[in-house]
């Protein structure tokens, strides 16, 4: 059985796999490398950051992930296609309830990302605010 997600090497674990397999993926490569010019060195220690707040609780994440997202040229397409992988490399690597938050946590986010982006409609029917 795999374990579940309980440690900050488990975070940075989940992340440095998710965004390997993300430089390697044909759809996603090109919005990261070829578009964005993503620095991973500089991005990484920020996502580590991020999801362990999310998933372990620590407060050190500063920022506001969604603007860096508007330029980017992504459809609902591309969200759907990071969320698959996403969840299949908390599925390669971990399981238990920390490990399912991160898949529920990952679709929250894609989904509020989505929508505040135009791509989806907000829940209430309401225009999204962009």
């Amino acid at each position: 059985m795999l374990p579940d997600i309980t440690t900050e090497a488990d975070v940075k674990l989940l992340v440095d796999s998710f965004y390997e397999r993300v430089q390697a993926d044909p759809v996603l490569a090109p919005v990261f490398i070829d578009f964005a010019h993503v620095d991973f060195r500089h991005h990484l220690p920020q996502l580590y950051d991020f999801w362990s707040g999310i998933l372990l609780g620590t407060s050190r994440y500063q920022g506001f992930p969604l603007r860096k997202h508007f330029p980017l040229p992504i459809g609902l397409a591309h969200f759907e296609h990071w969320l698959a992988l996403f969840q299949a490399t908390v599925e390669a690597h971990f399981a238990g309830p920390t490990a399912e938050l991160a898949k529920q946590q990952a679709l929250h986010i894609g989904r509020v990302f989505a929508t505040r982006l135009g791509l989806l409609s907000a829940p209430d029917g309401a225009r999204p605010i962009g």
